[in-house]
């Protein structure tokens, strides 16, 4: 496996945890969002969007992280990143979605770029942009935790399943746009937990090569 990423790219590093706790080996191909190498013509034969990640698999080409993820859990079941039972299934589903749908999109790189550049926002109404939207998923999150009695240190149960692997890369970028988190102490418990284990601690932005 071969995949095309960059260290803080927040869909990058769910992809970098599922990897690490599906236990699968990959080479890991720096695309500078910085200097815009997503966009240049080598990446986009890859991958047309342009988007990172891609993760080239004996010479196919999968995209969106999303549809990656559940590739990898159709393939490599074990140790699984879903539940057995349909309800607990579209529990966790739920709350990788809210990060997914609801947060990530409304602060990835392309639309902060386009505040800047089009709309002149300045850094702080960045922030207050990201801040907004991030708080508003984090709240139903939080609350959905709240509501799980039988939860046991992680979004659903006592190991790691999809949600966490959505929600530790979204912790990571709230921190970069300064978002106070003691306000979600479920989440920050579930965050704590995470990076005891080797796979998410290895799959920290500030651990690649490229940080």
């Amino acid at each position: 496996m071969k995949l095309y990423n960059y260290f803080r790219s927040g869909t990058s590093h769910r992809l970098r945890i599922a990897l690490n706790l599906k236990g699968l080996d990959y080479e890991y191909v720096v695309v500078n969002l910085l200097k815009e190498e997503h966009l240049q013509d080598r990446f986009k034969k890859i991958n047309p969007q342009g988007f990172v990640p891609a993760l080239d698999v004996d010479g196919t080409v999968l995209i969106q992280s999303p549809a990656i993820i559940e590739w990898l859990e159709e393939k490599y079941p074990y140790p699984p990143l879903l539940p057995s039972h349909s309800l607990a299934r579209q529990h966790v589903r739920a709350i990788a979605a809210i990060v997914s749908s609801d947060i990530h999109p409304l602060n990835n790189r392309r639309v902060l770029q386009h505040l800047r550049k089009d709309f002149g926002a300045s850094e702080d109404a960045i922030h207050q942009w990201c801040g907004q939207w991030i708080a508003e998923g984090f709240d139903t999150i939080e609350s959905l935790l709240s509501q799980d009695k039988h939860r046991q240190g992680f979004c659903f149960g006592s190991a790691p399943t999809m949600a966490d692997v959505y929600l530790i890369p979204q912790i990571e970028s709230a921190r970069r746009f300064k978002v106070e988190l003691e306000k979600w102490p479920n989440i920050l418990a579930i965050e704590k937990n995470c990076l005891d284990l080797n796979s998410f601690r290895l799959a920290s932005p500030s651990l690649q090569v490229d940080a």
